[in-house]
């Protein structure tokens, strides 16, 4: 019997996205085999109480008779239930020096953590994720940011707006200024870019028209990882060996710097993969970049300046381009970065219910028959313990 417990996120500020809406559980529960859903009471989730409970589904403080936690951000330490099996983002494979305290708490604790972002199909294609929905609103945003700056329009703020389907409704009548975008990346948070895009009717051009011509109307360019990376030897580019051997390549992007308005970023970033361009790019007249969101969200990552997260409630600020120290946003002499590691918040039915159906289609029947290749190759600790994969976070996971 599979057990399953929605936990209260503890993660401050609060996230309100599930990874089962209320209409899931019930489904879960009518038509599996040996599945039970209970719900751990929260005041914050994007679904009641109630609409559980209107589901049929089990509100509880006790989750410890589940054999399955499921939540979205890190666990809090201290929230944490001993020789529990948890599936959630826990930000720990890279190393990430905030959630040590967080894996070393797991270690000693007993715990299984199956983590959702290590969740991959065999090519290492992300099987579940809130990107496509990052990139919904992230791109919203980056259009928002710079209609801001120039006043040439004005969107409202996503999380305003009830939904996704009245979200589409705000783009009749927008008509934006004939601006060039950069899109990167080809995983879900481009998927969601390119959605925004189409909704606005900015049409899509090839990179040698996009940096040779100009338009009067607004158009895109999608940027791949082809597009972006060359071997610095050989100058030819190959996926696989790209990810495996990072540092053997150069960045494509800087001769785009010249010829965009808005960058809307949604590539992969690891700490040996070259950055799109650099701080001192900033400082070159010919610089034209004003408006950059950073989707994937990484500090000093791809995007040199992105400066840390803003916030849902304030999601821009200004970036000066001489001496790369944070200001207001919208001022002259800087750029404006949209930097925000929890967008998909903004729309957060529509987020959780689309990862809720990832999570039905490809884990959790498997996690209901015993396990498969895909958990076991995403569970980073079993029983407390590293498991092969993750063997290189041995040092990270000590307590010294």
């Amino acid at each position: 019997m599979l057990v399953i417990g929605l936990i209260k996120e503890g993660k401050i500020p609060a996230d309100s996205r599930v990874a089962l809406t209320p209409a899931q559980c019930k489904f879960l529960t009518k038509n599996v085999e040996n599945i039970v859903v209970k719900v751990e009471s929260a005041p914050d989730r994007c679904y009641s109480d109630d609409e559980y409970a209107r589901a049929g589904v089990e509100i509880t403080n006790d989750l410890s008779d589940c054999n399955l936690l499921l939540g979205i951000k890190e666990v809090p330490v201290s929230q944490l239930i001993p020789n529990k099996r948890y599936m959630f983002f826990s930000h720990t494979k890279k190393m990430q020096p905030y959630n040590r305290a967080l894996m070393q708490a797991m270690v000693q604790k007993n715990i299984t953590l199956i983590d959702y972002e290590c969740l991959e199909h065999k090519d290492g294609q992300r099987i579940i994720g809130f990107g496509f929905f990052a990139g919904i609103v992230g791109a919203h945003n980056g259009i928002m940011a710079y209609g801001n700056r120039t006043g040439a329009f004005k969107l409202e703020r996503v999380h305003k707006i009830k939904d996704y389907r009245a979200l589409i409704h705000t783009y009749f009548g927008l008509k934006l200024p004939p601006i060039k975008i950069a899109v990167t990346g080809s995983g879900r948070v481009a998927h969601g870019i390119l959605e925004i895009m189409n909704l606005m009717d900015v049409q899509e051009v090839e990179p040698d028209e996009y940096l040779n011509n100009q338009f009067d109307y607004p158009v895109y360019v999608h940027l791949k990882g082809n597009n972006l990376y060359q071997h610095k030897t050989n100058h030819t580019y190959n996926r696989n060996h790209f990810h495996e051997h990072p540092e053997e390549y150069t960045c494509l992007f800087e001769q785009y710097c010249a010829h965009t308005d808005i960058l809307m970023n949604g590539i992969y970033w690891g700490p040996s993969v070259p950055r799109l361009f650099s701080m001192d790019s900033l400082k070159r007249p010919d610089f034209k970049i004003q408006t950059i969101a950073d989707i994937t969200d990484d500090k000093h990552g791809s995007i040199p300046c992105n400066l840390g997260d803003a916030t849902i409630q304030d999601p821009v600020y200004g970036v000066d381009r001489l001496s790369g120290e944070q200001t207001l946003p919208y001022i002259e002499g800087s750029v404006d970065i949209m930097a925000v590691g929890n967008l998909p918040n903004e729309l957060p039915r529509d987020a959780s219910r689309y990862f809720g159906e990832q999570l039905i289609k490809y884990i959790l029947d498997d996690m209901r028959k015993g396990g498969s290749a895909i958990i076991e190759r995403a569970t980073i600790l079993n029983k407390g313990k590293l498991t092969d994969e993750f063997e290189y976070l041995k040092d990270y996971a000590s307590l010294d």
